[in-house]
């Protein structure tokens, strides 16, 4: 066994799948690792780049004709052999001492999770830091609930997550949402590592970035009724309520109400969100981490709320 699987869906990612893979190659210098290329129906270049590196380090490559992320990576992890794994995305970079500090952090605590902080690239040159949630935080998981990571954010020991049968939700966007958010609630072996380990460009060729109007932008209400359901089946819907109330709140009122107003197509979404939260949530505007915000923030959630 490999002590670290990086698992990378590749859909024409010609632009930026080399310098991906560069960061990558450094990073595993001297690590046990194999890099598993799941090309994801691909019609441009990406391939024959792969095959560059395949003398660097032990590349294996799976062809998944299902669409989307979340058929990639459920495809990678199928046949990923590290103790560790770690899902990077095509079009981003990893630190050249990243793998080396997760693995130490992991081994160190016995982790089955490891959050890495994450510095974001826009495409005018100025950058953020996404802190991890530290573990020695005395409400970690209450943090953890309601940051709502992507997958690239964490080193998951690949025996725990197929231990309980998870499962990226295939034929949606928002198939991480479904699921990050309530993987603390199966474990208290939990690390972080607060470091800029991981740098997500703003791509503008991304699903999250068109330009035009999708379909699939809806497909987040699919997501968050399944995330409810997740928790509600581990009795945990009451125990986390404040802190799911808030996923539902910037997920609906904040960050999908940008994309549903940019539209025409989106508008009837602003009801849909309306309806999500009186069904789960009624007295949402009354939500104590809303509360702490700033004024102009409320302000703006509840214009959203009663848009039309």
């Amino acid at each position: 066994m490999v002590d670290l699987s990086i698992i990378i869906p590749v859909f024409n990612a010609e632009k930026y799948l080399k310098r991906c893979l560069e960061s990558v190659a450094v990073a595993l210098d001297s690590i046990s690792s194999e890099i598993i290329i799941v090309d994801n129906n691909s019609t441009d270049s990406s391939m024959d780049i792969v095959k560059q590196y395949s003398g660097r380090t032990i590349i294996k490559i799976v062809r998944c004709t299902k669409p989307g992320a979340a058929a990639a990576r459920n495809a990678g992890v199928k046949i990923a052999r590290g103790k560790y794994i770690w899902f990077v995305d095509a079009d981003d970079t990893i630190s050249k001492n990243s793998a080396q500090k997760l693995l130490s952090t992991a081994k160190k605590t016995n982790a089955d999770l490891v959050m890495l902080g994450m510095k974001r690239q826009y495409a005018d040159g100025h950058t953020d830091y996404l802190s991890a949630v530290r573990s020695d935080e005395s409400n970690y998981k209450s943090r953890f609930v309601r940051y709502g990571m992507g997958p690239v954010q964490l080193l998951i020991r690949r025996t725990w997550w197929q231990e309980n049968n998870f499962k990226f939700r295939e034929g949606i966007i928002h198939e991480d949402m479904e699921l990050m958010s309530a993987l603390i609630l199966y474990t208290d072996k939990y690390a972080a590592v607060d470091e800029p380990l991981y740098i997500y460009y703003q791509n503008k060729d991304s699903v999250l970035h068109k330009t035009t109007w999708d379909e699939h932008y809806f497909d987040i209400f699919e997501a968050l009724e399944c995330l409810h359901k997740r928790f509600k089946n581990a009795q945990q819907d009451m125990v986390f309520h404040d802190e799911l109330e808030w996923f539902f709140i910037w997920n609906l009122l904040i960050d999908s109400a940008r994309d549903f107003q940019k539209f025409p197509e989106g508008k009837c979404g602003l009801q849909k969100s309306r309806q999500l939260l009186k069904k789960y949530y009624p007295n949402w505007y009354k939500n104590r981490f809303l509360r702490q915000k700033p004024l102009k923030l409320r302000i703006k959630v509840l214009l959203n709320y009663f848009a039309r």
